[in-house]
């Protein structure tokens, strides 16, 4: 961690803020670099990436949608007794 330094003239704050400066443009820099490649298309992938890419895919849906029907299925109970159904009161009678 960096001490707090005292500045006794403009121009030691003039040279402060040049330097804070050129310390954020070149970590713009960086930034603009690092996400440039995160969005970086991927060239030419082989016919079996493509598959093994879709297999996966595929398999994470599936399994996603088989997590909501669970979840649907075991707690639908309890979403229905925060409905203020009246019809469903009239039954209980």
């Amino acid at each position: 961690m960096e001490t707090v330094k005292a500045y006794n003239t403009l121009e030691e704050i003039q040279l402060r803020r040049d330097q804070l400066s050129e310390d954020i443009n070149r970590e713009g820099e960086k930034i603009v670099t690092l996400w440039n490649g995160i969005f970086k298309k991927q060239e030419n992938s082989t016919r079996g990436e493509y598959i093994a890419t879709l297999v996966a895919n595929s398999i994470t849906a599936i399994d996603a949608f088989l997590l909501v029907r669970k979840l649907i299925k075991n707690y639908s109970g309890v979403l229905d007794f925060f409905r203020k159904d009246d019809s469903k009161k009239k039954k209980r009678r």
